[in-house]
């Protein structure tokens, strides 16, 4: 599925959980009722200015819309946190390994 698809699933999906009618979002978007009805059908392409207001108005960022994976998605860590174990090829860094890494974040 490419990234239009996504988009036309997403802006449906979320338009039905919040129980709008296509004119209802259409009338929110300041668009023609057909209009959106063919974007979401894949007649027509939405445009960017259209995704960027989508997203606000769905409370969303463009890439969830899209489908791709959020800031918040992705497997980060703290290297400050000391219950997480951090590991480079399966193998636990040491305290000193930390320290060095903490060092070159901070310029030191």
């Amino acid at each position: 599925m490419n990234s239009e698809e996504i988009l036309r699933k997403n802006v449906t999906r979320l338009r039905e959980q919040r129980g709008w009618s296509i004119q209802e979002l259409a009338s929110r978007l300041n668009i023609d009722r057909t209009y959106l009805s063919k974007s979401e059908s894949g007649k027509r392409s939405f445009k960017v200015s259209e995704v960027n207001r989508l997203a606000e108005l769905f409370g969303v960022s463009v890439d969830y819309l899209l489908g791709r994976p959020e800031k918040d998605d992705l497997n980060t860590a703290d290297l400050a946190d000391d219950d997480t174990i951090f590991t480079y090829k399966g193998q636990p860094l040491s305290d000193d390994d930390k320290e060095i890494i903490r060092r070159l974040m901070n310029g030191k």
